[in-house]
């Protein structure tokens, strides 16, 4: 019986000294843990754009006088030269005084002259466009044969690109400074004692300048329009671009030449697209917030086919995302496992199931991975968005 006494007392001892033991232990932090890789990383400028058409053409009313009903709608398809855009009767001529006249003829010539100088710039482009192609299949061999770097090839090609637009954008300016002559043209009709019997009731038919589609009906019902009233605004809507407004300090990071993905356009993936110019002229913006910005407008170029994305429209909300620094092969771990201490970045790395405070040295990062210049290796596990009861040293259980 005494035995049994001692026997017991022994186990309440042992069951005291466990739940003490339990009790004072240190508990295990619930962590959620990220393993640290190798593997590409890029890094990229968000932003809200805007999607337009490239060259827009704004049809207005050559002369003073009536323009019929315009049964053209937007979305309406459009020929170059073709397509009836209005039906125009111009008002009786009337004889103005030699001054308003000289400037109708100046008019004539400086439209005249501006054709001229788009057609040499077209020749111009356009022999460029020959040698730029010659050059890029010239690197493109020399690149094959390992005589230059991959990075010299792809440049050329950059520049055969380039040429490509600016021969598009050049087109588009001899046809612009044609319609605009023709249009000079006429308004000195009006001027003319000899063409008012001529001029007074003649209907004069205004044609697309370009293949598109209408995209704004200014004008609908039969009116009383002065000149250079705006009636329809046409365009190429294959012809679209996008412009976005960055904070000019991250404006300064973006080059010509640079990749862009345009997410968020309504499609199943992000569109490729190339950053084409960076506007060399800031504004004031007031943001959301009431903060004055100072922001510049990046120009960007859709590289997929128009096929990819023939739902995107002039006017679209997208979000351009320009890559501003990228590598195929960087060891890297996740940003949110990154806190600063003093003027240093460290991590809580997880090593036998306790937490090890280690400073790290960072390189490029975004908004999910951070590039790890040294400190850490590939393999080890970090603690993303460690809470404040973690410290050096400090037992860590895995979240599930």
């Amino acid at each position: 019986m005494k035995n049994r006494r001692w026997v017991l007392w022994g186990v309440g001892l042992v069951v005291v000294a466990a739940a003490a033991f339990l009790g004072t232990r240190p508990q295990a932090v619930p962590a959620e843990l990220a393993q640290v890789t190798r593997g590409p990383l890029e890094v990229t400028i968000d932003e809200e754009g805007e999607t337009r058409v490239r060259d827009r053409f704004v049809i207005s009313a050559p002369l003073a006088g009536r323009v019929l009903r315009i049964e053209l709608e937007p979305g309406d398809a459009v020929v170059a030269g073709e397509t009836v855009l209005a039906i125009f009767l111009p008002s009786a001529p009337v004889l103005l005084d030699a001054r308003s006249r000289a400037e109708a003829e100046a008019a004539v010539e400086t439209a005249t002259a501006a054709l001229g100088q788009a057609e040499a710039n077209y020749e111009r482009s356009a022999a460029e466009l020959v040698y730029s192609r010659s050059e890029a299949g010239r690197y493109l061999r020399l690149s094959q044969e390992g005589i230059v770097s991959v990075e010299t090839m792809e440049s050329a090609q950059l520049d055969l690109d380039t040429r490509q637009e600016a021969v598009e954008a050049a087109d588009y300016a001899v046809r612009t400074a044609r319609s605009e002559l023709q249009a000079a043209r006429v308004r000195l009709l009006q001027f003319s004692a000899e063409s008012a019997e001529d001029m007074n009731g003649t209907a004069i038919r205004i044609v697309s300048p370009v293949s598109g589609v209408v995209f704004r009906r200014v004008r609908e019902s039969e009116s009383v329009v002065p000149a250079g009233e705006a009636l329809l605004e046409v365009g190429d809507p294959a012809q679209i671009e996008v412009v976005t407004d960055y904070l000019s300090k991250d404006a300064v990071r973006m080059r010509s030449g640079q990749r862009v993905l345009i997410d968020r356009w309504g499609g199943d993936r992000p569109l490729q697209g190339r950053l084409r110019r960076v506007e060399p002229s800031g504004f004031t913006k007031i943001s959301a917030l009431g903060v004055e910005e100072q922001r510049v407008n990046v120009v960007i170029d859709i590289v997929d086919p128009p096929t990819v994305w023939a739902g995107l429209g002039d006017g679209f909300r997208v979000e351009t995302r320009v890559v501003v620094w990228e590598s195929g092969d960087e060891l890297k771990a996740p940003t949110g496992a990154l806190f600063r201490r003093d003027e240093n970045w460290a991590v809580f790395a997880v090593a036998g199931g306790r937490a090890s405070l280690r400073e790290i040295e960072v390189g490029e990062r975004n908004a999910r991975e951070a590039q790890v210049l040294g400190g850490l290796e590939p393999g080890e596990q970090v603690v993303v968005y460690p809470s404040d009861s973690l410290s050096d040293g400090s037992p860590v259980a895995a979240e599930l």
